[in-house]
């Protein structure tokens, strides 16, 4: 499914009127995303049908004309019968795109209403405000809005061969494009250059925009480049990065499989245009 196919996704803080509708629940155990045995969400008009008793619950907005909720579920909840708790990240490529991304944003409006029920400057109770997507101290006036860290991710091109490489956290053997978080005050084009020369010592020019992707990993907004290599040689951080590369697009190194993520977008983007 391209992005052109995908459903459309409005977000809404006032339920529609009328009764009940079409529903999708993303109902979360911690992190871990309520999905049937075959990775679909439950569909249906409530939890309550599957004997589930959410704590907390927001309206998200409509996909399409169904109804979308995010719901908070106790950390000892078990799954209903064919139904198992998935971690959101493991439901890349099963979940279908459109679905994967209004569940990356439930996570992120279940998290920020647990981790701003008080006020961080006085300490007294926020209040879900009803004009907008916030929590607000009744005492300071201080406002909490969904919290999103911007990031960076560059495909680095030297000649026909892509920059990649290695962190420590990946699997074994995966290789991919250099990313990492903006500093406050810093520009996204600032960001890439600051990153890449951290991480390889390699000098970047031409920095052109190509897209951005959110990444609820666990708030992020991907925001993806191309650049041209300017100068230097690769000398990697040991920290971020342990290993580096050019590679051309016939002698690539393995990467992550599929085509879900930016990184992926930039690497393919890659490949068509030298193969």
């Amino acid at each position: 499914m391209s992005r052109e196919d995908r459903r459309v996704f409005r977000w809404g803080l006032d339920q529609p009127t009328g009764g009940p509708g079409p529903a999708l629940w993303f109902a979360f155990r911690n992190r871990e995303l309520l999905v049937a045995a075959d990775s679909f969400l439950p569909p249906g008009e409530g939890l309550d049908r599957l004997g589930l008793e959410p704590s907390r619950t927001h309206y998200l907005g409509l996909l399409e004309d169904v109804r979308c909720y995010a719901a908070v579920l106790p950390p000892g909840t078990k799954p209903p019968q064919a139904m198992a708790f998935r971690d959101l990240r493991s439901l890349y490529g099963r979940l279908e795109p459109d679905l994967h991304e209004v569940a990356g944003r439930a996570i992120q409006i279940v998290e920020w209403d647990r981790d701003h029920r008080y006020c961080g400057a006085c300490g007294t109770p926020t209040e879900i405000a009803t004009t907008e997507r916030s929590r607000t101290c009744p005492r300071c006036g201080l406002t909490h809005f969904p919290r999103i860290a911007p990031s960076m991710i560059v495909a680095v091109e030297r000649k026909n061969a892509i920059l990649l490489a290695r962190s420590p956290h990946f699997p074994p053997g995966i290789y991919s494009v250099l990313a990492g978080f903006l500093e406050p005050g810093e520009s996204a084009e600032d960001a890439v250059v600051r990153e890449v020369y951290e991480e390889t010592r390699i000098e970047v020019t031409d920095i052109e925009y190509f897209g951005s992707q959110p990444w609820p990993y666990p708030h992020s907004l991907m925001l993806g480049f191309r650049a041209r290599y300017a100068a230097g040689e690769i000398q990697v951080d040991g920290a971020e990065v342990e290993d580096a590369g050019w590679y051309p697009a016939d002698a690539m190194p393995m990467i992550f499989p599929g085509n879900v993520s930016i990184a992926q977008w930039l690497i393919r983007d890659f490949l068509e245009r030298h193969r």
